[in-house]
C-alpha cells in the first residue's frame, strides 16, 4: 500500500464532509438529560465514549449523577444533524448548529407543555 502524499492528504481534509448537530446525554435512572450543540458531532461521540472508558464524568453537572449511578447509566443520543456548506465559515456553521439547539429547545419546551 502506498502513502498518501501530502497533496493526496491535503484534498482529502478539504473534501471532509463536516457534520454537527444537537444531542442528549441521558441518565438511566433518573430524569436527567443534558442538551448540547456541537460542530463536530462525532467528535463529541468520541469524547463521551473516551470519558465511559475510563470512567471519568464527561461535565461537572453530571457529576452527581455520575457518582450515584455510574458510567454505565449514561448514554449519547444524536437527535438532530446538520451538514457544513462549503461556503460556510466556522462562525457561520456554529451559528446554525446553534440556533438548531433553541428550535430543539422550544419544541420541545411546547411538547412537554401539552403533556
Amino acid at each position: 500500500m502506498n502513502p498518501l502524499s501530502k497533496k493526496d492528504l491535503k484534498e482529502q481534509y478539504g473534501n471532509k464532509v463536516i457534520i454537527g448537530g444537537i444531542y442528549r446525554i441521558k441518565c438511566l435512572g433518573s430524569d436527567k438529560l443534558w442538551l448540547r450543540a456541537t460542530t463536530n458531532l462525532q467528535g463529541a461521540k468520541n469524547r463521551f465514549a473516551f470519558s465511559l472508558s475510563i470512567n471519568s464524568c464527561p461535565e461537572p453537572c453530571m457529576r452527581k449523577a455520575w457518582n450515584i449511578l455510574g458510567a454505565a447509566a449514561f448514554f449519547f443520543e444524536p437527535l438532530e444533524e446538520i451538514k457544513k456548506k462549503n461556503t460556510q465559515t466556522e462562525r457561520e456553521f456554529g451559528d446554525d448548529v446553534h440556533t438548531l439547539l433553541e428550535l430543539y429547545t422550544e419544541n420541545e419546551g411546547a411538547l412537554n407543555k401539552k403533556n
